[in-house]
């Protein structure tokens, strides 16, 4: 347990960030996981509206610094590699 003020401060700061930063990685994982089960099912309509609902959390996580931009990349071009698979 900290026991200079600012490091108790610090601490605070980051248990709050933690809480935030959560609501997004979770609903960005979340969409991709629904995004995967769509393109699984083998509807295109549904996989086509689920992905881009998975990339635009992606985006959004990327945005806040939640997660790197890059590893918000790799994870849309996966998803758009397994949908144009479908589209075959």
């Amino acid at each position: 347990m900290a026991n200079i003020k600012s490091a108790i401060k610090r601490n605070k700061q980051n248990e709050k960030r933690r809480l935030h930063n959560r609501v997004y990685r979770g609903n960005a994982r979340k969409q991709v996981r629904n995004a995967r089960a769509a393109i699984e099912s083998g509807n295109y309509e549904a996989a086509h509206a689920a992905t881009l609902e998975a990339v635009s959390a992606l985006d959004k996580a990327a945005q806040k610094g939640i997660i790197h931009q890059n590893n918000a990349s790799r994870r849309k071009g996966r998803l758009m590699k397994q949908l144009a698979t479908l589209e075959k």
